[in-house]
């Protein structure tokens, strides 16, 4: 059986097991969170809430730390850094891993998503799957991005917005030759999604038809949208960052978790995922969202107003928070429930006005759209998932506007998502741009040639000379006695004194040796080393490592031929 045809059927096996996967993703979270709420009687029961999330944050750190051993969070992250700096291998115990520290952080009230870990795990399975089976990197890549866009379908039961999840976000240089495998997978993934939770959308609503007049609003929710998520890409980054200063993971979760329980006993939607919220939003029932220690108070209808708006600044610190923690859980679910409460935020402050009358609950699913759209720069993505989740693909047009727009003002000020921000910073992102995603494949390390002979510093002209008639190589390396690179002699700097043996004793190595013109480190991204090649005019550089000991060299008669390699798997078949 020929590569290409055990692709597809291997396809279809990912599917199968990626929608498997995030049918018991689903139910563990739902299980748990019923097993700690249903008992709920009293007003005072509700004060669990402040400890909730923080067990669950517990358990999920411990199991990461002593039976993982490995980092889990952020897995959509993961999986882009898989590809461009892996092979797209991703290790066994991340098919199960994320599964289960997701259910812990989500069941118990973590708020975050449970959409990344399952993407990296389906990510895993498509992984290990082609590496079971010998595949080539380009079809492992393919199976990966199987696994991934299998995930996505099979938790939201939305195939095509699988599909364009891995077009748009991990694999930016597939060919559409190769979209198939991908179809297959997602369209596997959510019949088994299908025959187990039943055919309902994931979200039920009561939305209204399309009306032009309202088009002027969804603009300006477009750009409204696309600055809350500014305010969250940057924030939520920057939270991360600064609980990473924190020494100590205890001290750690206990800011954390005292922290986010707080802001759950205040604001109730926080709580989990937050998708009950988006669907009574969507069924025009936000009254029975509002909850917690103000309660009370949101009889008045702009108190009512601002409370949305606190849950949804406040919604990217509990993020943040969850998973700084020691919580696993992604951005996507956020994302949703923040698009939704801008869109309610939106849609409330005009009617409140007055200026128009506007169905809120379509705003809330524009602004859904629109905030994806923006965090993840994944229009399309956006545009057919909220069209799939909430059967609504009658308002396709304020879909598309609020998204495009959004989309349009957060280009102006951040030109990566919130995936790819951190990779980006370290030049490990693949890009659409085949030279730069095929540079960025390429691994200095991998391109090192040690056939050059080096001579020590010490030596003298004779033992140059000697090493000269055993290499075919014009470049030696000169290097002390701990291995150190000090320099480099080339043939042309001995021609002349080469053949005039009483300078073999007398002249040395240290006489005639020059320095590099650059040098580059083995763990160098190899557009640095392009970029050294360039400013230098040099067609060979030295390699050495973090200690400066010399490694080898790297040409670009190599380099070349490593690219037009590399090209051939990154480009159109």
């Amino acid at each position: 059986m020929s590569e290409k045809s055990l692709l597809l059927i291997l396809s279809v096996a990912v599917g199968l097991v990626c929608g498997f996967a995030a049918v018991l993703l689903k139910n563990l979270i739902r299980w748990i969170q019923s097993g700690l709420t249903f008992w709920f009687d009293e007003p005072s029961d509700d004060f669990l809430l402040l400890v909730y999330p923080g067990i669950g944050m517990l358990l999920s750190y411990l199991f990461v730390r002593f039976i993982v051993k490995d980092d889990i969070s952020h897995g959509v992250t993961k999986v882009l850094l898989a590809v461009s700096k892996n092979e797209s291998r991703i290790g066994r115990r991340n098919t199960w891993s994320s599964i289960v520290a997701s259910a812990l952080t989500i069941g118990f009230g973590g708020s975050v998503g449970a959409e990344a870990p399952i993407v990296y795990s389906g990510a895993a399975i498509g992984s290990n799957v082609a590496r079971r089976f010998g595949l080539s990197y380009k079809n492992m890549t393919i199976l990966l991005g199987c696994g991934a866009a299998a995930a996505v379908a099979g938790i939201f039961k939305a195939p095509m917005a699988g599909v364009l999840f891995t077009l748009e976000i991990l694999l930016f240089n597939i060919s559409m030759n190769s979209i198939l495998p991908i179809l297959i997978a997602s369209v596997t993934a959510t019949v088994v999604t299908y025959f187990m939770m039943g055919d309902s959308v994931t979200f039920s609503n009561a939305i209204e038809a399309f009306s032009m007049r309202n088009l002027p609003f969804y603009l300006i929710l477009g750009l409204f949208c696309g600055a809350v998520s500014l305010y969250f890409i940057r924030t939520t980054l920057r939270v991360e960052d600064k609980m990473r200063k924190i020494s100590g993971p205890w001290a750690r979760w206990i800011l954390c978790s005292v922290s986010l329980g707080l802001m759950i006993f205040i604001f109730p939607p926080l709580y989990g995922e937050g998708y009950d919220s988006l669907t009574l939003m969507l069924n025009n029932n936000a009254t029975d969202v509002a909850g917690g220690l103000f309660g009370n108070l949101l009889g008045d209808k702009w108190i009512f107003l601002a409370f949305f708006a606190c849950v949804m600044m406040l919604k990217v610190y509990a993020t943040a928070l969850t998973n700084a923690g020691g919580g696993v859980g992604g951005t996507f679910g956020p994302t949703l429930v923040c698009g939704g409460m801008a869109g309610f935020v939106v849609a409330r402050l005009i009617n409140l006005t007055g200026f128009a009358a506007l169905p809120e609950a379509n705003f809330v699913l524009a602004g859904m759209g629109g905030m994806m759209a923006a965090v993840m720069q994944a229009p399309m993505t956006a545009i057919f998932l909220i069209a799939e989740i909430t059967g609504g693909y009658e308002l396709f047009i304020p879909l598309i506007v609020t998204s495009a727009v959004s989309y349009g003002a957060i280009r102006i000020f951040e030109q990566y998502s919130i995936y790819t921000k951190r990779i980006a910073a370290q030049g490990a992102l693949l890009t659409h741009d085949s030279d730069r995603a095929v540079l960025t494949l390429l691994k200095t390390a991998d391109l090192v040639e040690s056939d050059f002979l080096p001579i020590d510093v010490e030596a003298d002209l004779g033992d140059l000379v000697k090493n000269i008639s055993m290499s075919h190589r014009n470049i030696f390396p000169v290097v002390d006695s701990e291995g150190h690179f000090r320099g480099i002699v080339t043939l042309d700097d001995v021609r002349e004194k080469m053949f005039d043996q009483s300078q073999y004793k007398t002249v040395r190595i240290y006489h005639i040796m020059k320095s590099a013109p650059a040098f580059v480190y083995s763990d160098d991204k190899m557009e640095t080393v392009m970029e050294k090649m360039e400013a230098t005019g040099a067609w060979n550089l030295p390699v050495v490592d973090d200690e400066n000991k010399y490694v080898g060299f790297v040409s670009k008669s190599k380099i070349f031929s490593s690219y037009r390699e590399q090209l051939q798997q990154v480009s159109s078949e």
